[in-house]
């Protein structure tokens, strides 16, 4: 990785600029010759750099793509509460027929479960398109800085149009592969709640299994989710999809799942504290007349786009940081853009 430069804004332009290419150039020499994992903090700085050379692009595709989307899921305005309400109950009596104590702990985790499937299942026409557009997008523009092109519209649109199908086939993989593991999650509380309630154990005592199952799932399931987002960034960059994305991503984040589990904790810890401002200050009016409802709303969806936005450029440098990491840039052909060459033999094709 290479040292901050430390840019100051009462530099000249000239020297600035001269700046700015010197680390473009770093980066190049990185992809070409240097071939170490960086560290989650390392990505981070790295996001921030990428951000600040194209911050005019990423702000619009966050504006464009990511605020809509935000918007909807923070807001809740597709998901009917009588449904949630329906289902929250029904999880209830599973809860409580398996054994489960029906503690406010246990009911909000039921009301939470039930609210965050029903609004997945009512925004997934916003996911399969704008939110996957969006880490298109992302990809592309990353892609871009690291092989120091700029971010061209009409060459995108040729990508997208390329690589389309095969992004949807992988984000359908990746859902699948979601809601298997939370069925999967599940199962195993049920199992584990009524083998301790069969055998006796209060029904006080049958919570601390449950919430070690919880915990034990909780690791899995962030690599599951950090295996997908790197699958969606591969579908974007090689010519694999489906469960061969989700195969390859696999296989690559090897050795360099810590980094991904502090990225992952990270991207939820923000997305968790936006999403609890905006549940508190918006929703629901703990304070004053409710006026500032009116500055308040767009700001936290802006902030949680933001977020979004960060943990989908942290997704792709984790992806170039795994893929030096195993070596595999030693191709020079690897180290070019991928996306600049489908581009290329499109151009190539038309004349």
């Amino acid at each position: 990785m290479e040292t901050s430069t430390g840019f100051s804004p009462r530099k000249p332009k000239h020297i600035e600029s001269d700046l700015q290419d010197c680390e473009l150039e770093s980066w190049e020499d990185r992809s070409n010759h240097q071939f170490r994992s960086m560290s989650a903090l390392e990505i981070l700085r790295e996001t921030v750099r990428i951000l600040r050379f194209n911050s005019i692009g990423f702000m619009a595709i966050a504006a464009l793509l990511i605020c809509p989307v935000s918007a909807v899921l923070l807001s809740n305005v597709l998901v009917d509460q009588s449904i949630v309400n329906r289902l929250t109950i029904r999880l209830l009596l599973v809860a409580k027929s398996n054994g489960l104590p029906l503690r406010p702990f246990i009911k909000q985790s039921c009301y939470k479960f039930s609210e965050m499937a029903i609004s997945s299942a009512m925004c997934f026409p916003l996911y399969i398109t704008l939110s996957l557009l969006s880490k298109t997008a992302v990809v592309y523009s990353v892609d871009c800085t690291y092989s120091r092109k700029k971010f061209d519209a009409s060459k995108f649109y040729v990508i997208v149009t390329k690589i389309w199908r095969r992004l949807v086939s992988t984000y359908w993989w990746v859902c699948m592969v979601i809601v298997g593991c939370l069925t999967l999650f599940l199962i195993l509380l049920a199992a584990v709640s009524s083998l301790f309630s069969i055998i006796g154990l209060p029904s006080n005592f049958i919570v601390y299994p449950a919430i070690m199952v919880g915990l034990i799932f909780s690791v899995m399931f962030a690599n599951a989710i950090i295996i997908c987002n790197i699958a969606i960034v591969i579908s974007v960059l090689e010519d694999v999809s489906g469960p061969q994305a989700l195969l390859r991503s696999s296989v690559l984040i090897r050795g360099q799942t810590q980094v991904g589990l502090l990225i992952f904790l990270g991207s939820t810890i923000g997305m968790a504290f936006v999403e609890g401002l905006f549940e508190h200050r918006v929703k629901t009016l703990s304070y004053g007349d409710g006026s500032s409802r009116i500055w308040e709303g767009p700001l936290l969806v802006l902030m949680y786009s933001f977020v979004v936005l960060i943990d989908s450029m942290m997704s792709a440098v984790f992806y170039f940081s795994c893929r030096s990491f195993s070596m595999e840039a030693s191709n020079g052909e690897e180290c070019q853009s991928v996306l600049e060459a489908m581009t290329i033999s499109s151009g190539s094709t038309n004349i």
